[in-house]
């Protein structure tokens, strides 16, 4: 779950960030008194052709340093366990709770590939007995049993980029896959993985609201455990910037989206969080740590990570482009920027996360994981309950109200440093 969006490629005349355990070890401010759960986030870049509405950190297979056509599988692996090394200080004795191989369009990696990747990483790290593995996967990269082998390399949850099941709003989208691909692969799916997640779009452009009651509607119909419904935004640096498309006004949006959660509501679907809705005991956890301000290791190009120690809170970046990343990484270098979060700024990001979820967080836990006391935050959550975008229980309790839910940024931004 965690992309990488794009920002201006300064990073050619950056030289890579080397630190010791010690520098993370010195005392500071902060004060946290227990680490929270660590996650692993590995990303794998290459997609068969970019989305124009992408600004995550993919690259087209076809402009890689390999051959035309091919994506370079092992060394991209070796430059992964390179990177895994020596990262390892970091993170020592702590064990990993989830695995999420994102992209990109980690589906064009061979299944013995997805194998070796997992069976290196399970060599390197204590992982949870009950660990979850998730990879994301597109239609148009799947063959008959190709999910099945991906299970059997040790995945244990797939989440599908259908985005829609119209074949003029894929074309409009710019995927690869069409509709009878979209459902060939989550049957696919259905028969490989107990658990999977479906990655669906909202006000798309020329969208009705009848036509995203049919995508909805045959998306629940194929009984998925989790999907993730997403607005189409148009972001900065990608071709929907530079043609903006018509996409449907901000009423209307809202009516898809409340229409979306009738029916996800009557199909058994709690929305647990501001995109994610899912059957009883199927919420994402990887997604659920970030949004809980969790630690987790990013390793891959363009990666980041967010990391706790007894004093502060950091933030490290890898190098975006594929090649250089490989370099630097086979080198033992593969962190561009590393930075320590501004207890000023650690509110605004643990509430960035926290109150996307529906059941809130507890005070205790901002406490926890910030390593900063309840009265950082006392006079902007009385400005937010006065607006009448949380609600507080007297046991400590704080969570978005349908209001705040509505107006989720407006809420965020009270917890801005001044």
């Amino acid at each position: 779950m965690t992309h990488i969006p794009i920002v201006p490629d300064t990073e050619a005349a950056e030289p890579a960030v080397v630190r010791d355990i010690q520098h993370y070890m010195r005392g500071g401010l902060l004060q946290l008194q227990s680490l929270p759960p660590l996650s692993l986030y590995v990303h794998l870049p290459w997609c068969i052709r970019k989305c124009p509405y992408c600004d995550f950190n993919s690259h087209e297979y076809r402009d890689s340093a390999a051959a035309p056509g091919e994506v370079p599988e092992q060394r991209y692996i070796d430059a992964l366990m390179a990177d895994l090394e020596a990262a390892l200080p970091l993170i020592w004795g702590r064990s990993v709770h989830s695995i999420f191989i994102g992209g990109g369009t980690p589906s064009l990696f061979s299944p013995e590939a997805i194998d070796r990747l997992i069976g290196d990483i399970r060599a390197r790290l204590r992982l949870e007995a009950d660990c979850e593995i998730t990879m994301e996967a597109n239609p148009g990269t799947f063959e008959k049993d190709r999910f099945r082998a991906f299970r059997g390399a040790g995945v244990t949850r797939l989440s599908i980029g259908v985005q829609s099941f119209n074949d003029r709003h894929l074309k409009a989208l710019g995927r690869v896959h069409d509709r009878g691909q979209a459902l060939a692969a989550v049957r696919e799916a259905v028969d490989a993985f107990d658990t999977f997640n479906l990655d669906i779009m909202y006000a798309l452009p020329g969208q009705t609201l009848a036509e995203l009651e049919e995508d909805v509607g045959l998306a629940l119909s194929l009984k998925p455990p989790h999907i993730s419904i997403y607005h189409l935004t148009i972001e900065p640096n990608t071709y929907f910037a530079k043609y903006p498309p018509a996409i449907p006004e901000d009423d209307q949006a809202y009516a898809m989206l409340d229409r979306i959660t009738e029916m996800t509501g009557q199909a058994g679907m709690a929305r647990y969080e501001i995109s994610a809705y899912a059957q009883s005991g199927h919420q994402c956890f990887h997604n659920t740590n970030y949004w809980q301000f969790g630690d987790y290791l990013g390793i891959g190009a363009g990666a980041h990570s967010k990391l706790s120690f007894a004093h502060r809170v950091v933030r490290q970046v890898r190098f975006r482009d594929p090649a250089r990343y490989m370099d630097n990484a086979l080198a033992g270098h593969a962190v561009a920027q590393d930075e320590e979060v501004r207890r000023a700024d650690l509110p605004f990001e643990y509430m960035l996360n926290a109150l996307r979820l529906r059941a809130g967080f507890e005070l205790k836990d901002f406490t926890e994981r910030t390593g900063l006391p309840i009265t950082a935050i006392a006079k902007a959550l009385e400005k937010a309950e006065a607006k009448g975008l949380i609600e507080r229980s007297l046991g400590g309790h704080v969570r978005p109200t349908e209001r705040g839910f509505d107006f989720l940024s407006d809420l965020q931004e009270l917890f801005l440093a001044d």
